[in-house]
């Protein structure tokens, strides 16, 4: 517990570094870009209408508002991806930084992961605006989707760290991360159903697909426009908080060693 107390002072002590890396990320992102922040909304959208087109002959027969089943899975699932590509680089590319001046590590890395889940909540704008055009009914029930986007953020951060750690020593994982993502999204039902798929794999897919839970819950707020199961936030919740402290436990026990390597 005193630790853990000593670990959160630290943490606000450099509260203000934290936020200046957060901005600096966001700006970093669209910068030169002529439209900016309007991206986080084009971009998704202008995704949604390639997949929508893509996938519609052979999905959207049997999934009603098939733009927002795309939009809510691509969402979520894209921000775990960029976000984790992203904590990759983060001890490494501010490798200049951490040799001139004691500045805790996990900083550069947690920052990455708060500007990209800042940078997916912008996102969600394209989803309103879907739904308006799409006239799904909003519910009371849409006002719980903090619950799978705070699961994930999580999860994402625990995955994040874990990986941050693992890219200094191992500078291959980030070309090996880039090709499990792809069969991580495959295997999670962004543009099918979780039913499409044969027994063993739907199995494996709807217990062992950390994703599938978050994006599940975050559909049933949204898409659907009712309450979740109930267990299925109880398992992303757990899932979330051991990712989180496998991240926390292996930064926490490499993090002297990164000034040899970096």
């Amino acid at each position: 517990m005193n630790l853990f107390k000593e670990r959160l002072k630290a943490f606000f002590r450099y509260k203000d570094l934290f936020l200046n890396l957060i901005q600096r990320d966001l700006k970093l992102k669209y910068r030169r870009s002529f439209l900016g922040y309007l991206w986080s909304i084009l971009n998704p959208l202008g995704i949604m209408v390639v997949m929508s087109i893509v996938f519609s002959a052979m999905f959207k027969r049997n999934i009603p508002h098939y733009p927002i089943y795309l939009l809510t899975g691509q969402l979520l699932f894209s921000y775990m991806r960029e976000a984790t590509s992203h904590a990759l680089n983060s001890i490494t590319g501010n490798a200049a930084l951490l040799k001139k001046t004691y500045v805790p590590k996990y900083m550069f890395t947690l920052s990455q992961m708060t500007s990209d889940f800042v940078n997916m909540l912008l996102s969600l704008i394209s989803l309103f605006i879907v739904m308006l055009v799409t006239q799904l009914k909003f519910t009371g029930y849409f006002a719980l989707i903090f619950i799978p986007l705070l699961e994930l953020y999580v999860f994402t951060v625990g995955l994040g760290l874990f990986l941050a750690q693992l890219s200094v020593f191992f500078r291959d994982i980030k070309y090996i991360w880039g090709v499990f993502c792809t069969a991580w999204m495959y295997l999670t039902p962004l543009f099918y159903e979780v039913d499409f798929l044969p027994g063993k794999l739907k199995w494996l897919v709807s217990h062992l697909n950390p994703m599938y839970y978050y994006i599940t819950i975050f559909r049933d707020y949204t898409w659907l426009g009712n309450d979740s199961w109930f267990p299925n936030i109880v398992r992303g919740g757990i899932i979330a908080a051991i990712m989180l402290i496998i991240g926390c436990v292996s930064f926490a026990k490499t993090k002297n060693k990164f000034i040899l390597y970096i």
